[in-house]
């Protein structure tokens, strides 16, 4: 008889669950609170790891990114809201694939109902009320919101997949509280209507400033998304009233033309996320039947880049660990998480860094971003103006018998 899991939460990490676990001869049910799947979203940059993981998951072939030519003109804007060429998220090393989170979702969907493999139940508008968890099965108190009933139902595995602030691991795992890291600082995301006027469609635009920023990320085939991210020490305080008034509260005197783009866009934004920051460090992703995955177990944070790259790789491997140890559950859980938590620690190390570069702590943070950056531009320009001067000529490259007679 195939073992059950339930997966709670239909994100990246919820499908990346569902595909590893079902190539390991499990069956997988998908619960998402939500009534319907989210479409869209904002930037990600999709490192080479995320990228293997799409191949491992056999979704690469269903992933479409949405990467500039020669990775796009990117503008730092200073003070006085001058331009100069910057460097973006995507020049950094690894070369990340430029794509929507809903893109990466799309992509995991399509790989949850393709013709030919056995298909995954997905139950909307549904989410756990209690977890009990036993020795031979997990006993679940199911709640449907459409139809207002609360019914038990048997899993041999749970799967949190659902989020910064996970339902799952609140009631397995102790309050939010006892596992979520202060980083006092917000974030907005969303999509812009269109590219900032006087810049080119695939142009990137950064404006960072001494406890504040805004960014602007171009793709190949669609308007921008923009992130706006500051500091604060009230982050409560964050959340009342109106978001955008806020925003424009925070971003005032801060007078260049992508900062007013960026604010007046989101008013007329459809949806955005609107956020405050942390990280998730846990001692252990798993207890008993239960483990988390993605944000709920190991949330790096917008700032690190590694979100998404990580909760594809989480499903991935926890397929291949089930597979490695099909009779020893807690076997499969600890390779698991033994083999990610050294990257993911480091990553989040990491992320303090990153940071800075996404929005400085300090007027000489600032300055000290700004001279780095410069640095690595010039260093960039170097080594690409090394690769041209020794890349064969056109006519090197002709076939031994080409241009004679």
């Amino acid at each position: 008889m195939r073992k059950r899991a339930l997966i709670v939460g239909l994100g990246i990490a919820g499908m990346s669950a569902a595909i590893g676990l079902r190539a390991a001869g499990w069956t997988p049910v998908i619960v998402e609170r939500a009534p319907a799947r989210r479409r869209g979203g904002y930037f990600v940059g999709l490192m080479p790891e995320g990228r293997q993981a799409a191949v491992d998951l056999g979704i690469a072939e269903y992933l479409h990114t949405r990467n500039p030519a020669d990775e796009g003109a990117v503008w730092e804007l200073n003070r006085h809201g001058k331009r100069r060429p910057g460097l973006g998220f995507l020049s950094q090393p690894g070369h990340p694939a430029a794509v929507l989170r809903g893109d990466i979702e799309e992509a995991l969907w399509q790989g949850l109902t393709r013709e030919g493999v056995e298909p995954v139940e997905v139950r909307f508008g549904t989410s756990p009320a209690g977890i009990d968890d036993g020795a031979d099965a997990v006993e679940v108190l199911l709640d449907d919101a459409a139809t207002g009933a609360r019914y038990r139902e048997s899993f041999n595995l749970v799967v949190g997949a659902d989020g910064l602030r996970s339902g799952v691991r609140r009631t397995v795992f102790g309050p939010h509280e006892d596992h979520m890291t202060k980083w006092n600082a917000m974030i907005c995301a969303f999509q812009l209507p269109d590219q900032v006027p006087s810049y080119g469609a695939e142009d990137s635009v950064i404006t960072a400033r001494a406890g504040r920023a805004a960014w602007v990320f171009g793709f190949a085939d669609q308007p921008p998304t923009a992130l706006l991210t500051y500091r604060t020490t009230d982050i409560d305080g964050q959340f009342a009233g109106d978001r955008v008034e806020r925003l424009r509260t925070v971003f005032s005197g801060m007078d260049d033309p992508v900062v007013r783009y960026v604010l007046d866009s989101l008013e007329e934004a459809p949806d955005h996320l609107f956020d405050s920051v942390h990280q998730v460090k846990m001692e252990r992703w798993s207890k008993g039947r239960t483990v988390l995955v993605g944000d709920a177990a190991w949330c790096m944070n917008l700032y690190s880049g590694m979100g998404a790259t990580t909760a594809l790789q989480g499903g991935a491997e926890l397929g291949k660990a089930l597979r490695g140890h099909p009779d020893d559950l807690a076997a499969a859980l600890a390779d698991w998480e033994a083999g990610l938590r050294p990257a993911v620690r480091k990553h989040q190390r990491i992320a303090r860094v990153k940071q800075q570069m996404f929005v400085p702590s300090s007027r000489r943070a600032e300055v000290i971003r700004s001279g780095v950056l410069r640095l690595a531009r010039k260093a960039r320009d170097r080594q690409a103006a090394k690769r041209r001067a020794t890349a064969p000529r056109p006519e090197e490259q002709l076939p031994a018998t080409a241009g004679r007679s």
